[in-house]
């Protein structure tokens, strides 16, 4: 009798290894590239010039790098070695005034600052001069609740990921209301068969052929919409069904996406403290910057920016400063 038991316990423990093995293997995919290099690093804590209180945002322009200095109220412009250029912006509401700026995307000669505690998304020259302001607090059309993230179609489109909102929305680029994706003011932490429920959304990117990527990220995945606006696929973790984790391709936060010069998708992953990289159909291609793995490790990376090169820039956000990367 007692080794009947232990053969059931043994047969049992080896059919669980090889359940552990099978699950492995199907949602912890292997790296196909080589991490990028660190290159450089700059900013510490501070109010002065290059220094920051909660780098939140980042972009790139030809070779100037726009920085959301949140708590310091004001967007920073570098080179792209770090060289301080200017700044513009002050903590308040008025127009040129920013309220927490998070994540930035440049078009054009334009640069879109979702500002979290005004409730709106500003649109600056690259000089720093205000164009125009759109939307106001609140929940309906064209309304934000803490927006953290936009981008720009070709045509002039807006897409904003409006964050206590849970949905994303597409206006016109003077602010006129198009559709949404996702119910306003409900959180949805799980997956839906239509591929339309979020739980804090971040931030958007449009790619060249007109998909839309989104930051879901309390979500810890990545959603992917066709240019008509319907669902194509999601990514993240065990059938991208809101299960965090440390492993290749899974989230813990999602705060930031950025879409590389070759159509690669480049997310901020918070709480891992890395980049991770992915082609556009979310197969994942691999990570960097993780604690622990030596110089240049970040500590929970809030914003990703790709530039022209293919060098990656980040936000550190606990080390107050940027980074810069390079493909090896």
């Amino acid at each position: 009798m007692r080794k009947f038991i232990v053969r059931i316990a043994a047969g049992t423990l080896a059919l669980l290894l090889l359940l552990l093995f099978v699950g492995w293997i199907a949602f912890v995919p292997s790296a196909k590239e080589p991490p990028y290099a660190f290159v450089a690093a700059w900013g510490s804590m501070g109010e002065g010039q290059g220094q920051f209180n909660d780098p939140t945002g980042i972009a790139i322009s030809e070779r100037q790098v726009f920085v959301s200095d949140a708590r310091n109220g004001r967007i920073q412009v570098f080179d792209l070695d770090g060289k301080f250029q200017r700044s513009f912006g002050k903590p308040g509401e008025g127009p040129e005034d920013l309220g927490r700026p998070m994540n930035l995307t440049v078009r054009g000669d334009a640069l879109y600052a979702a500002e979290y505690f005004n409730d709106r998304l500003q649109v600056f020259s690259l000089d720093g001069t205000s164009k125009r302001i759109i939307g106001k607090a609140g929940a309906g059309p064209g309304e934000f609740n803490a927006p953290g993230g936009a981008a720009v179609g070709s045509d002039g489109s807006l897409y904003v990921a409006d964050f206590y909102n849970h949905r994303i929305q597409k206006l016109t680029q003077d602010g006129a209301f198009i559709r949404q994706w996702g119910a306003s003011a409900e959180r949805k932490p799980l997956s839906d068969a239509n591929g339309v429920s979020f739980s804090y959304p971040t931030d958007v990117a449009l790619a060249p052929d007109g998909k839309l990527y989104v930051a879901d990220g309390y979500n810890d995945r990545v959603q992917v919409f066709n240019p008509d606006g319907t669902f194509f696929r999601k990514w993240g973790g065990p059938f991208a069904a809101n299960i965090s984790g440390p492993f290749n391709g899974w989230f813990a936060t999602v705060t930031s996406i950025a879409i590389g010069p070759k159509g690669n998708i480049f997310v901020a992953d918070f709480y891992n403290d890395r980049i991770q990289k992915f082609d556009p159909g979310g197969t994942f291609l691999t990570s960097f910057g993780r604690r622990g793995d030596g110089k240049g490790e970040l500590r929970f990376p809030i914003a990703v920016a790709v530039a022209g090169d293919g060098s990656v820039f980040v936000a550190d956000y606990g080390n107050n400063r940027i980074t810069r990367w390079a493909p090896q």
